[in-house]
This record gives structure tokens, sequence and C-alpha cells, in this order.
């Protein structure tokens, strides 16, 4: 049986309050162990580690904490197949895909060790020839991260990463469904050399822990990626210390076809970013707009890639799709089916749970694809967050973009053409942080991450993502002129 303490002043600490949360097999419903549940008393022992523990941190150079950051990548990779195995029975993404993500945070840790190093001042002109101005950076403080459960790994790194690169330590909540692999790569950080205090992991409820760390007046910081709801509720937590805050919440991506698009490559893009880690993905694709003329063809054509997908355990290295991480996903995905069917949309693939044979013990789900959906059903005004996609025919170029930008939320975006001037007009004006022109997956390592709207503000990435741990200060000096 695994066990997942918490983690802060450099020691793996018993939770406060005794309280521990089962963690199942999503794919089997078999028990994996257990994890500590965080309390708002933990999170001020933490709090108080990282305050002993911030100067000197802050005053390590930045090759120091390169040095650090380069060794614990190097474990990470060591130990990605262990790692990919804990990720995969905790969340339920297949093997090939936990592999994906554990690799992708190591390059994660290896690009803010060196981003640290470049974090570079300047010289000013002033307004009287006997003044300068000099501009540089240095650590916000202590931060406060809130990791979520569908890409804990993945997201951990963007926040832990670029943190400590900057100089500052971190109080991380790891999601308590999914703990095993982040407490894993936490492990590596610390023995590669972090000092005590430097780093705390703090599994916990958004309404105990999240909101703790938010309110608590010593933190300066939060990085998190949650649902709006939860990002609102941090901002409120947050608001009577004038926290800094990075804010990466819920999106609903339109999927733009147009009339010259290669209906083949579309089809195949539309399926992986609907269905890829069944949908529970910030980015995926919610809903499809497919343009009239082409409409009827892309839609057969992705309705015969869909029927291809077989579900299996994750573990199962076979297997390209797994179960479900919480029941309240297909809870959420039924409501969401329901509410379409009731107001005109057909199922044209999946639609219910799927119960063959041993998938009938997990958390299974057929991926979903419901076509004439209406714009006031809830697949097609709210985030699902799990297996369904929703199509639309258009008349025209316009109303694609027109019913694309009609939501509040703004975070990812594709379009679909091989009219690539095209593309790039129509990219410009939709309302999004990021936008995919014939590419499925928006992230990109040395470029930001981020949402426009209510799906957030502040970017993870790029040097951008650096920038987010710094605070800049003004140096204004008057010199005398040389002596003569």
């Amino acid at each position: 049986m695994l066990e997942c303490p918490l983690f802060h002043g450099g020691a793996f600490q018993a939770p406060a309050s005794g309280t521990w949360r089962e963690v199942r097999d999503p794919a089997d419903g078999s028990l994996l162990g257990r994890c500590a549940v965080a309390s708002v008393a933990d999170i001020d022992r933490a709090v108080e580690h990282a305050a002993r523990a911030q100067p000197a941190w802050a005053a390590t150079h930045a090759d120091e904490r390169a040095a650090v950051l380069l060794c614990a990548a190097s474990l990470v990779e060591a130990r990605l197949e262990e790692i990919a195995a804990l990720l995969t029975r905790e969340q339920g993404k297949p093997l090939c895909d936990s592999r994906k993500e554990i690799g992708f945070g190591a390059k994660v840790l290896r690009y803010y060790a060196e981003q640290g190093r470049r974090v570079f001042g300047s010289l000013r002109p002033g307004a009287a020839a006997n003044v300068r101005n000099i501009v540089s950076h240095f650590p916000v403080g202590i931060v406060g991260a809130i990791v979520p459960w569908n890409y804990p790994v993945d997201l951990y790194c963007w926040k832990v990463a670029p943190a400590l690169a900057a100089g500052c330590a971190i109080v991380v909540k790891p999601p308590l469904e999914a703990p095993f692999a982040i407490a894993a790569v936490a492990e590596c950080l610390v023995e590669a050399g972090l000092p005590a205090g430097t780093l705390s992991n703090l599994p916990g409820t958004g309404q105990e822990a999240g909101a703790g760390l938010a309110r608590h007046p010593g933190i300066a910081c939060i990085s998190a990626t949650a649902s709006i709801a939860a990002g609102q509720d941090i901002m409120r937590n947050a608001a009577g210390n004038l926290k800094r805050l990075s804010l990466e919440l819920g999106g609903h991506a339109p999927f733009l076809v147009l009339p010259d698009a290669d209906l083949e490559a579309a089809a195949k893009a539309a399926m992986r970013r609907s269905f890829s880690n069944m949908g529970q993905i910030c980015i995926t694709v919610n809903r499809i707009l497919a343009h009239e003329q082409v409409h009827d063809e892309f839609v057969a054509a992705l309705v015969e890639e869909t029927k291809r997908i077989e579900l299996g355990p994750g573990i199962d290295p076979a297997a390209l799709y797994g179960p479900v991480t919480t029941a309240s996903v297909i809870e959420r995905a039924q409501q969401h089916i329901a509410d379409a069917v009731a107001k005109g949309a057909r199922i044209i693939s999946g639609g219910a749970p799927a119960t063959k044979g041993e998938l009938a013990k997990g958390l299974f789900f057929q991926p979903t694809l419901l076509d004439d959906a209406p714009l006031d059903c809830l697949p097609m005004t709210e985030e699902t967050y799990g297996p369904v996609a929703a199509i639309r025919s258009c008349a025209s170029i316009d109303e694609l973009l027109a019913v694309s930008n009609s939501l509040r939320f703004g975070l990812a975006a594709y379009v679909y053409s091989e009219n690539l001037e095209r593309a790039w007009a129509l990219a410009e004006r939709l309302e999004f942080g990021a936008v995919g022109i014939n590419v499925s997956d928006t992230s990109e390592l040395q470029a930001p991450f981020g949402g426009w709207k209510l799906s957030g503000f502040g970017r993870e990435l790029g040097p951008e993502g650096l920038m987010n741990f710094l605070e800049p200060k003004h140096i204004k000096m008057r010199v005398n002129p040389i002596p003569r």
C-alpha cells in the first residue's frame, strides 16, 4: 500500500488533524493507498519553514539553484518508468501519456534551470545627466501553488521549476486524487539538494488547504490551475493581502473547420484533442464548428476516427485511452449529454458508460459526439471536462468567428485551413490566449500559456513563466562628475 504524508520543513509529517484519504485506481476501483489531508494548521507550519528558508534561497547564486534543478531533472528521467506507473494507477491515463507527461516535466525543470540564469537588469536613461536608473529583479517571496489532478506532474513542474529558479520558496497543494507521482518528483528535488523548507508538499482540499494558502499573509504569490469558480474563490481569499495571482482557469475551446481544411487531418486532430486524457484537459476541444460546405464529410470522418478508440486500463501497455479520474466526471458528462439531446442534439457516437467486460469495474465512459448541438445546450456553453464534444454547422466564416468568441472563456482555440493567410487573419481575431493553426496542442515550452476573459490571467511556460515570480526594483542614483 502506498502512503503520501505531508512534506514540510525538510521532513515527512503526519497531518495535524490526523485525517487521511483513500486513493483508488479509477480503472478498477482497487485501493492504491492513502494520502494525508492538510489543514490550515499544516499550512501555517509549512509557511513558517518557508519563511526561515526564503532569505538564504533568494541569496543563493542562480548557478547553484540551476544545479539543483538540473540534478532533479536527471533523477526524474532516471525514475521515469516508476513515476509513470504511479501516475497511471492514480490518475488513469495510459502509460504512454504518463511517460510523455513526466518527460516533459523534466524538460521544464531543465528549461527554468537555465532561464533562471538569464534574469537581466538594465540601465535606463535619466532626466538629468548626473542621474542613473538601474532596474533589476528580485524574488517575489514565498509562493503558494495549487495543482489539479488532470496533469499533476506537468503542472507541478510548471509552477515549482520557475518559482525555485527565481529564488522563491514554494508551498504546494497537490491534488488528493493523484498525490503519489508528485511526491516522487518532490523526492527527486530534495535528493538533488534543495534546502529544507524551500519546498513543501501539502495535499488537501480547496476549501481548506487551498483557501488557507490564498489567505495566508506570509504567502506573496499564488499560482493556481483550477476551475473558474475555484479561481474566483482564490481571488476573494487573496484580496486581503493583495497577493500577486497567476490563475490558469477553465476553458471551452472551439475547433474551427474551414471549407479548405484537410478534412482527414482535421478529423484525426479533433478526435485526439477531444478525447485525449478522456477530455479532462483545460484546452480540450469542447465545440467543433464546421463550415456547412464540409460539415457532413468532416463529421463522417470524425465518427470513424472516434469509433476506432478502444478503452482499457491505463496500466495496459497497449491502451491509448483509459478511464476518467473521478465519478463526478461521468455524472457531469451524462448531465451535459441529456441537456443537449433534450434541446435537439443527436448522439452520433458513444453517449453512455462503457460496461463491457472488465471495463464495468472502472470509471470508463464512451467517447461521445453530439451533432446539431444548439448554442444554448450545456456542452456548447459550459466546460464538460469529460469525453464529450459537441458539433455545429456554421454558414460562414463570420459565423464561425462569432460563435467562437461568444462565450466568457478564452484559453485556447484551433483552426484547420489550408489557406494560411486566412487562418492567420482569423487567429488574430479569436479572443483566446492561444490559437493552434493546423495543430491540436497549443502548449509549447518556450511560449507563454494562459487565458483571456474568465479563463484567467498570468502566464506559465516561456520566459513569462519565470517573471511571475520576480519583482522589479528601480534604483535611482545621482552621480557626481569626475573631479578635475
